[in-house]
């Protein structure tokens, strides 16, 4: 029989984590330093356009802004990887550029936290294109730890009811829903399907409608779900709208 008891010294772990990010924002807000209060932020580049286009802004000011998936503290200086949605790339932040009380923010700060970076185009030593931090400013608190690093969201269960994490975290599955969005969006408008705000669409008389999709029970969702019996297998399904 397989055990489904709950592993209690995992979840009291997890507890804990979650009351310490949540402790963090209520301190910000208390400083008045609430990050969901900040609504805009000045991002010039993503990722891949700096790494892309190093020659032409190596020594250059650029902004960017993404979540931060790693973070290396060593003394007074620190690396830190952003992901945007085009890719990833290093930040290196000094508390000399900084200043010491926003570099004492910054290593407060969490893997997961959405941050905006203004600062100087520039490689490491080890030939790694960087950004070399002016100035980091939290744009969003994350207040749930992501999956260990190496681990990943290997659970199929989580992935599916956790797409949003699923995203974060492996990047092969944002490759594919990146790619299956333009394919569909490319049918629709080849089918007069979806215009788009393009007067110069076409409609070809086609329409769109929705059929059933079964999934097995630990893959539908909680709500607009009803059991069903699939005449092709003895397993109890789960049927849902698309």
């Amino acid at each position: 029989m397989e055990n489904n008891t709950p592993n209690v010294g995992q979840e009291q772990e997890l507890s804990e984590l979650l009351q310490i990010r949540r402790d963090k924002l209520a301190a910000l807000q208390a400083q008045g330093n609430d990050p969901f209060r900040i609504v805009k932020f000045d991002q010039q580049y993503y990722s891949t356009e700096i790494t892309e286009r190093y020659d032409e802004l190596c020594d250059t000011a650029v902004s960017i802004a993404g979540r931060m998936m790693s973070k290396r503290i060593m003394g007074k200086a620190s690396f830190a990887h952003l992901l945007d949605c085009k890719g990833d790339i290093q930040i290196y932040v000094r508390r000399d550029d900084i200043g010491e009380e926003n570099y004492t923010a910054f290593k407060t700060m969490d893997i997961g936290d959405i941050i905006g970076v203004t600062g100087i185009v520039f490689k490491t030593k080890t030939g790694e294109i960087s950004i070399h931090a002016q100035s980091v400013t939290l744009l969003s608190k994350s207040l749930r730890p992501l999956p260990e690093k190496f681990h990943g969201l290997k659970d199929p269960e989580l992935r599916y009811r956790q797409r949003f994490v699923d995203l974060i975290v492996n990047p092969e599955v944002r490759t594919t829903f990146v790619k299956r969005s333009a394919i569909v969006s490319a049918i629709r408008k080849r089918l007069g399907l979806y215009r788009g705000g393009d007067a110069r669409a076409q409609y070809h008389g086609f329409r769109r409608f929705g059929s059933p999709v079964h999934h097995p029970p630990q893959h539908a969702r909680h709500r607009h779900v009803h059991e069903d019996s699939d005449r092709a297998s003895p397993k109890n399904v789960h049927s849902r709208r698309t």
